[in-house]
């Protein structure tokens, strides 16, 4: 598995733009919950963008719960009146993009919950893609390659393992932004790499046992240099 890397400085305008687009196309149609948007498509036309632009505006829309996709169906407006409608969608509009400090310290504070839930209700299933993930990740660091990616999905199927899809999707939206500037602030030398294939596996063998303040235990652990790392980041 590949982790896709999308750097969102480049399109936040773009999104904001289409997001308003849809605001006001909601607004000037009068559409009511349960409301069928037209096609990705169609809206690409409309807006003069692409539809990958169009999708991506209306996954955020969605992480919001303003939205629901369907497959095969469509987009419908969700069970949510015009006025909380206008005002979340101007909330969204004013959010600033997030700082790797932001990103990585709402991580850690996840995290911490998140292997804590996966140690309590993990399957073998889970454990399995924990295991693998491991795997991947202390084979390309035992041959000196760049491991950022997958130390990152281990920490992902972590959080597909506690069971909570909420917690999940919110991983997958963070990690991309995560792993750009990972790239860009050279945050794990080879030493930490190294050393993290031990706390991983510390991590991989308190889920197994099913010990949930050990797993806790053991993410602080893993944490502790980049937390460090987060607060001495110089700009």
């Amino acid at each position: 598995m590949k982790i896709d890397i999308h750097p969102k400085n480049e399109n936040d305008t773009i999104q904001k733009e289409i997001i308003s687009k849809i605001r006001d196309y909601i607004n000037y149609k009068n559409l009511e919950p349960g409301d069928k948007l037209p096609s990705e498509r169609k809206l690409s036309e409309k807006f003069e963008v692409s539809r990958g632009n169009v999708r991506e505006a209306i996954q955020t829309l969605e992480s919001y719960g303003l939205l629901i996709s369907k497959p095969q169906s469509g987009t419908f407006i969700a069970d949510i009146g015009p006025v909380a409608m206008n005002g979340m969608i101007t909330d969204i509009l004013r959010l600033e993009k997030s700082d790797f400090k932001s990103l990585v310290e709402t991580r850690i504070l996840l995290e911490l919950k998140t292997v804590r839930l996966a140690a309590l209700r993990r399957t073998e299933e889970d454990l399995k893609q924990i295991e693998e993930a491991l795997e991947a990740y202390a084979e390309k660091v035992k041959n000196g390659e760049d491991a950022v990616q997958e130390d990152l999905l281990f920490h992902l199927a972590i959080a597909k393992a506690c069971g909570n899809s909420t917690i999940n999707t919110f991983m997958l939206t963070i990690t991309p932004e995560i792993i750009t500037n990972f790239t860009k602030y050279h945050v794990c030398d080879k030493n930490i790499a190294f050393i993290g294939i031990q706390e991983h596996r510390e991590i991989y063998e308190a889920i197994k046992e099913q010990d949930p303040q050990l797993a806790k235990e053991k993410m602080k652990i893993h944490f502790k240099m980049l937390y460090q790392y987060c607060y001495n980041i110089k700009d």
